[in-house]
């Protein structure tokens, strides 16, 4: 098994991600990058962790993602950002990527879906039930921030089956993708989405990489004690959380997973760039 770290769309937002207090060159300014994972299996093809800014939503940012989101947000518009482009650059075909597994269903994580539109696509039960169930809490939320843009192909959306006394370093209640062999898990990380969850996967030397999404934006939040988030950064993840507490406390309890277990997990956050500068040096891709 090999894992790709893909930048699959850079967020010029505003006000920008100043610089970091250190001179080390993987913490100069940057964009805010859609941190997604490609990971080549032995036996269920190419599987993608999230999907960042599509080729659709690179072409017409406006009606694909939202005039206010694009505006705010300033995506760079690179189409050799998008997961399909970097995948063929990988020597893959768009049809090798047989499965997608999500975060959840905000827009700058799904927007790569129509680009694999035979692709299935597995969220935890909670985020599923949330666009599909009319009585779901959070409901009608949910629905507006899946882009219409992203869900117009009927994308084949499969809720993960819950694990038998599912417990992954304490976290309860972890789901696995339905039809994966490997070692692939749904995380529960409530508070920012109605069924936020991280994915967490072993890789080939037996350590786990959990991508915790948008339940962190900044390493800061879970590398220091009391936590130090990013300024440009807050009011993204207050704008777009379901429940404040349920975050704070994800957050809290990602913190005490790097402290306790740093020795065989590695968590990661969907935007941070400089995060994904030290993961991506360190991977080689």
């Amino acid at each position: 098994m090999r894992i790709h770290h893909l930048n699959c769309g850079s967020l010029r937002k505003i006000p920008p991600l100043g610089a970091e207090p250190t001179a080390d060159v993987a913490h100069l300014e940057r964009a805010a990058v859609c941190h997604c994972l490609l990971i080549e299996t032995d036996s269920d093809g190419l599987v993608l962790v999230d999907t960042g800014l599509g080729t659709a939503d690179l072409r017409y940012p406006e009606r694909s993602l939202g005039a206010d989101w694009v505006a705010y947000a300033r995506p760079a518009l690179d189409p050799e950002e998008s997961a399909l482009r970097q995948v063929v650059r990988l020597g893959y075909a768009p049809r090798d990527v047989r499965h997608i597994v999500l975060t959840h269903l905000h827009r700058d994580h799904t927007g790569g879906l129509p680009d694999f539109p035979h692709a299935r696509v597995h969220v935890h039960p909670d985020e599923y039930r949330s666009v599909t169930d009319p009585a779901a809490p959070h409901h009608r939320h949910s629905l507006d921030r899946f882009m219409s843009a992203h869900r117009a192909h009927h994308p084949l959306l499969t809720p993960a089956v819950a694990v038998r006394d599912g417990e992954w370093f304490g976290f309860r209640d972890v789901a696995r993708p339905r039809g994966l062999a490997g070692e692939l898990l749904l995380v529960p990380l409530p508070g920012h989405s109605a069924g936020h969850a991280g994915v967490a996967v072993r890789d080939g030397d037996g350590r786990w990489l959990l991508h915790a999404g948008d339940a962190y934006m900044h390493h800061g939040e879970i590398e220091h004690t009391p936590p130090r988030s990013h300024p440009a950064l807050d009011p993204v993840q207050q704008g777009a959380q379901t429940d404040a507490a349920a975050r704070v406390l994800t957050r809290d309890r990602l913190r005490g997973l790097r402290r306790d277990h740093a020795d065989e997990v590695t968590v990661l956050s969907a935007h941070d760039p400089w995060e994904f500068a030290r993961l991506t040096a360190r991977a080689g891709s």
